[in-house]
């Protein structure tokens, strides 16, 4: 099923043209079904840190990123870029940079409550899964819509809306068989330079993507039931 994709620029202030949303509404024993199933595979994602090498699909990548470029977004602005990253090279520059700013961070610059809260995960500066994983999904937020012309148009709520997108993205991974891990080196700025990205855009998360290795563990965690999540008033 081919999907049309439109090409977007922002508006001025023009009104969107509305257009009818019929979808087919689910019965409800099916909408049941799938929201217990869904449950049911979403508690089985877990961030894993050991990749094999493994090469993975690369359309359902691509159609995991599709996914992700669907989520609500502060004024429709869409302010995010996802950059797909195979080269072996790039991703060794991308590790080197990101493990020498983790040395730093776990020399100290964390400071010290974060770094006990770290603790229990087993976590370091060491990070083999940018290069591990055969493929790293980098993620930028754009601050501000850049134009041909170097004209700008402000953005709203782009922290906010690439971290849905974000979320969108994992959950599309996983539902697809891949595994994933959320790395958040600070600061970020070297991603830039590396992948050459534009002024308006900073960097928010690298995304290691790939299948688990033969020998991968997770911690035993255990995770807050709905009644400790949910409230209803």
């Amino acid at each position: 099923m081919s999907i049309p994709i439109g090409q977007w620029t922002p508006t001025h202030g023009e009104p969107y043209r509305p257009v009818p949303y019929r979808p087919v509404r689910m019965g409800v024993e099916e909408s049941v079904e799938r929201a217990a199933e869904l449950r049911e595979r979403m508690a089985e994602r877990r961030t894993v840190r050991r990749f094999s090498a493994d090469p993975v699909p690369e359309r359902v990548v691509r159609d995991a990123i599709a996914c992700a470029a669907t989520a609500p977004s502060g004024a429709h602005q869409q302010p995010w870029t996802f950059v797909l990253v195979k080269d072996p090279e790039v991703r060794r520059r991308i590790r080197e940079a990101a493990e020498e700013e983790e040395r730093l961070s776990y020399a100290g610059r964390l400071g010290e409550e974060w770094l006990a809260a770290l603790r229990p995960l087993g976590t370091d500066e060491v990070k083999p899964h940018l290069t591990d994983a055969p493929a790293l999904i980098v993620v930028f937020q754009q601050r501000y819509w850049l134009g041909e012309d170097g004209s700008r148009r402000k953005h709203y709520y782009v922290d906010e809306s690439v971290g849905i997108a974000v979320g969108m993205l994992l959950s599309a991974l996983h539902l697809s068989g891949l595994a994933a891990l959320v790395h958040t080196p600070s600061p970020m700025r070297f991603l830039s330079e590396v992948l050459g990205r534009p002024v308006n855009e900073k960097a928010f998360a690298v995304i290691p993507v790939g299948y688990p290795a033969a020998d991968c563990e997770v911690p035993d965690l255990v995770r807050k039931s709905l009644d400790q999540v949910l409230k209803e008033v």
